[in-house]
């Protein structure tokens, strides 16, 4: 269980890192998304940090737990959020993107809770 726990837990953190980078160099194809979306491209920033910190948080929770429940907690609700944002522009065939992280970050959870 703890390798399982392990792999999925490296794999969302990267995968969140990675979307915080593209948030933070201001990807056009993401700045296109948050206009569609209706979000304020002043947004991009903070939603960066949030993903960095959740991943970083994903990886202090090897050291300690308590961190680690809390990050993948915090990224299951980030990426809720993300899809109730995509549902109400209705951009119905966007919904993949925040849902691929939504099941890692809830499998990353459950995981944790299992192996602890």
């Amino acid at each position: 269980m703890f390798t399982a726990y392990l792999v999925v837990t490296l794999l969302t953190a990267a995968a969140n890192l990675a979307a915080a980078l593209a948030d933070f160099l201001r990807a056009e194809w993401i700045l296109g998304n948050m206009d569609a979306y209706g979000l304020p491209r002043s947004w991009i920033n903070p939603l960066g940090v949030l993903k960095a910190a959740g991943a970083l948080g994903l990886l202090a929770g090897f050291a300690v737990p308590a961190l680690g429940i809390a990050a993948a907690a915090g990224l299951v609700l980030y990426f809720l959020g993300a899809m109730l944002t995509v549902a109400r522009a209705r951009w119905y065939r966007h919904l993949g993107y925040p849902g691929v992280f939504l099941l890692l970050a809830a499998g990353s959870l459950t995981l944790h809770l299992l192996a602890a």
